[in-house]
């Protein structure tokens, strides 16, 4: 089965993925970069290992190879890239492609309406509603996007992100005595909302409970986030590390209780509560972010606030601060909930299953989980 995934650049977060892919397809499968990746990212350390993939072409360097692994392969899947036409001809052909998009709509549902935005949604998704062109849904609100244009029905399915899924007897061991120690870590910009971390912890710091809080990132707010970190006389709580590598986050991770996850309904996905999850913190996230809905069942492997209501973000933070053994037991539920179903096998195992079944004329779509069917829910 010759299956071509394309998107933008490949990273840390789709490499296991990919991977997973290749371990079945061997040299069927390719992934085709379309842009080199932004030097931010790399500056994070997103690019590291990418050269040595056997499976990545680049669009840009060897063009006529990678249209003909895009338009002659049995099964498509297509994240976002600058130039969807790339991908129209490969579309009308009448087999099998899985789009994955992040929300179309996270500044506003109301633009839905406009017919400039209509038309351009109608030449890039809608006109695909009657062939067999599947939405994964890398996210909890993608699918109320989408049904607004009526594009995709009966076609949007669970997807997301899928970063190294790792046993625990190869995860760091996490402290048993001493302070809990609280993780934060993303990029240092308004709509992850690191300040609420810095507010949490002078609150802690003033109940009177034992913890230290490592924020991991860097980016606009990292001078505003020092100041208020030296202002509040914290530094003896909270350590500011500037960007990590993915290893390194993932290091900090195993060695945390609990990871706090503050970012608002721009955050389309939000990879970095996977890696917690498996990392088997308590994680507790905002319920606007893509990911939180998918992955965490509130009270079981982690908690969820709404909104931006930093008041319940903080009885949820204080409730496992005081339960250890809730704090544990939702950590290692969460593990199990990465392992078990959203990982990286199981996601390349259903995409090429429901390949098969469209081929018998006979799909059958797991109940729960990737590609699974995705409620519509309005964010």
């Amino acid at each position: 089965m010759k299956t071509t995934f394309v998107s933008n650049y490949i990273n840390h977060h789709q490499i296991p993925f990919c991977d997973a892919l290749y371990r079945r397809l061997g040299e069927d499968f390719t992934f085709i970069q379309t842009e080199p990746m932004e030097e931010e990212r790399v500056r994070m350390g997103w690019g590291e290992g990418l050269a040595s993939l056997p499976y990545v072409k680049l669009l840009y360097e060897e063009e006529e190879l990678c249209r003909d692994r895009i338009n002659g392969c049995d099964l498509l899947l297509a994240g976002w890239m600058e130039d969807p036409e790339l991908i129209y001809e490969r579309l009308e052909s009448g087999r099998p492609a899985l789009r994955i998009s992040e929300r179309i709509y996270r500044e506003g549902q109301w633009k839905a309406v406009s017919p400039r935005g209509l038309a351009a949604k109608y030449r890039e998704h809608i006109r695909y509603r009657n062939r067999p062109v599947y939405l994964l849904c890398a996210g909890a609100y993608v699918a109320s996007d989408f049904s607004l244009i009526h594009a995709y029905p009966g076609k949007m399915l669970r997807f997301g992100y899928f970063p190294e899924a790792k046993e625990p007897g190869r995860q760091e061991k996490k402290p048993k005595d001493g302070p809990v120690r609280l993780l934060w870590a993303g990029r240092l910009m308004e709509l992850k909302h690191p300040e609420f971390a810095l507010r949490l912890a002078a609150d802690l710091r003033r109940e009177g409970f034992d913890f230290r809080l490592k924020l991991i990132g860097g980016g606009e707010l990292e001078e505003k986030l020092g100041e208020q970190l030296r202002r509040e006389e914290l530094s003896e709580w909270v350590e500011m590390t500037g960007f990590l590598s993915p290893a390194g986050v993932r290091r900090a991770m195993e060695e945390s209780h609990i990871f706090l996850f503050t970012s608002n309904h721009l955050e389309g996905w939000g990879a970095v509560v996977n890696e917690a999850m498996n990392s088997r913190c308590a994680v507790v996230a905002s319920g606007e972010a893509g990911a939180v809905p998918y992955l965490i069942r509130h009270g079981e492997n982690g908690m969820i606030y709404h909104r931006d209501r930093y008041e319940e973000f903080f009885r949820a933070v204080r409730y496992l601060m005081e339960h250890e053994k809730e704090r544990e037991r939702m950590g290692s539920r969460a593990c199990e909930t990465i392992l078990t179903e959203w990982n990286a096998d199981t996601a390349a195992e259903r995409c090429l299953s429901l390949y098969e079944g469209w081929k018998t004329g006979n799909i059958r779509l797991p109940m729960d989980g990737p590609l699974s069917p995705a409620p519509v829910i309005r964010p």
